[in-house]
């Protein structure tokens, strides 16, 4: 078994039709969607807000590179481009953490190393799993709960936005 968590998010054209892409693209493996987030943009380049969501995929047959090779898939399919740093993107497929699994593999950290610090990952990802573990970070709820105030605070869950499986 190869059990990946998967972060989403758009902040381009339709959103959320660029979040379903990753859905659809994924759903053989699909094991659970998170509600969809609106988030601020993280980093220094002016741009929309962005819609997020978290994946819970599996399949026995995946290592964390082929996760890898499937998020970049998805962004590919959506017209990623990847000319500004942080900046604005049709489509955005993190590779979150694949098991338990713990790597400082310079194309594909585990878990990713920013994940304990971002709303927007924390926030899906415990909606969607309530007793998620970050793998050599504890708790996704503890986690949460050290995170400042003005992080938590921009993240809000989209009444009436839902990703289809």
């Amino acid at each position: 078994m190869s059990r990946a968590v998967l972060s989403i998010g758009s902040n381009l054209d339709d959103r959320l039709a660029y979040l379903q892409s990753a859905v659809d693209q994924l759903s053989p493996y699909l094991q659970g969607v998170s509600p969809v987030f609106s988030t601020p943009p993280w980093g220094p380049v002016p741009q929309g807000d962005f819609l997020n969501a978290v994946l819970i995929v599996d399949d026995a047959t995946a290592s964390p590179h082929g996760w890898l090779q499937r998020a970049q898939a998805c962004e590919q399919s959506a017209g990623r481009t990847r000319d500004v740093h942080w900046g604005p993107r049709t489509l955005d497929v993190d590779v979150i953490s694949v098991d338990q699994v713990i790597s400082d593999d310079p194309v594909l950290t585990l878990p990713h190393p920013r994940a304990a610090d971002r709303a927007f990952v924390l926030l899906p990802w415990w909606a969607l799993d309530p007793e998620a573990m970050l793998p050599g970070r504890g708790s996704v709820l503890e986690l949460i709960e050290k995170l400042p105030d003005a992080e938590r605070g921009g993240v809000r869950i989209m009444p009436g936005l839902e990703l289809r499986r």
